[in-house]
């Protein structure tokens, strides 16, 4: 594919069959929104969730899901760990059919939030902040509590591949409010240090795979993950703002916003950057402590030399 589109534009140079495909994806993406609608936000997501717990554990990202599963919890009993890994397939799949319901959601006020005060702090101050999170139960709470606060912020994300499926996405988003957008690559970075110096603040996911950064400990296990959001914040002179959500019975979510992580400033920025790196992914851990069930198990989270000694202790 020729050119870098804006999210939701067709892009420049694509061929007439590639555009066919995309048109008639965007089709099913919409028939799919439809049906996730006219159902409503419990019966929508009780059929998600009952989709990937049936088809999830057949596929070959289960595997994934229990190694994962092993390198975090080794002392938990295998049983423990299957049940555990059939619950969190629930769990994605309710998220995953959420999104077609995430504005009936907020309207049904299914969002309780603690911490709210430091939210409105954050509006009333005028200065921006790095919201840093993970992949907990329904990303997209955080997001429409972050701007349901009034705060102004830059939500990041990765574009979709289809340029149609993108703009149903963004204007899903916008339903809840979500109007800011930072695209994820090198025109994204920019919008971000634009926004920031506006006065916009910035959200990132900081729990997947990154094969660059500092390397940090996560489960007593190395990983690399990004640094931008430690850099942005050093950059700016402000703070770490970590916020999660945690699933609760009938559809609903508790979203905490916790105290905010100050980052020392010294004269060696990389140590500097590795330590704000750290602090974030030590609140990861300790909210997948708190809730394994609602972290995103799926990725592969740690370096393949992990899973290379995890293969081998396997025999």
């Amino acid at each position: 594919m020729a050119g870098s589109p804006l999210p939701g534009e067709t892009p420049k140079r694509v061929g007439l069959r590639q555009d066919l495909i995309w048109r008639l994806e965007s089709v099913g993406f919409a028939g799919f929104i439809g049906f996730m609608r006219l159902l409503g936000v419990e019966r929508a997501s009780a059929l998600g969730g009952w989709l990937l717990r049936t088809l999830g554990p057949k596929t070959g990202t289960q595997k994934t899901v229990l190694r994962n599963l092993r390198i975090a919890f080794p002392d938990m009993p295998p049983d423990e760990r299957e049940a555990l890994a059939l619950a969190q397939w629930e769990q994605t799949g309710r998220a995953f059919a959420e999104t077609a319901v995430m504005d009936r959601l907020v309207a049904e006020n299914r969002i309780e939030v603690v911490g709210l005060e430091r939210l409105h702090a954050i509006r009333d101050s005028g200065r921006p902040v790095v919201f840093a999170g993970g992949h907990f139960a329904n990303i997209e709470t955080l997001a429409a509590t972050i701007v349901g606060s009034g705060v102004p912020c830059q939500i990041t994300y990765r574009a979709a591949n289809n340029p149609y499926v993108d703009a149903q996405i963004i204007a899903a988003r916008a339903r809840y409010g979500v109007t800011l957008f930072a695209p994820k690559g090198g025109d994204g970075a920019r919008e971000l240090l634009a926004g920031m110096a506006r006065g916009e603040s910035v959200a990132l996911m900081n729990d997947q795979k990154f094969s660059e950064g500092p390397e940090v400990t996560f489960f007593g296990q190395p990983v690399n993950a990004a640094p931008g959001p430690s850099r942005l914040a050093l950059r700016f002179g402000t703070v770490l703002q970590p916020m999660s959500t945690v699933r609760l019975p009938g559809v609903r979510f508790r979203v905490t916003v916790y105290e905010p992580i100050k980052l020392e400033k010294t004269d060696d920025r990389q140590a500097d950057i590795a330590r704000g790196v750290q602090a974030i992914t030590s609140f990861i851990e300790e909210r997948v402590r708190e809730s394994p069930v609602d972290w995103f198990w799926v990725h592969k989270r740690w370096p393949d030399r992990v899973y290379a000694a995890l293969k081998a202790d396997e025999g």
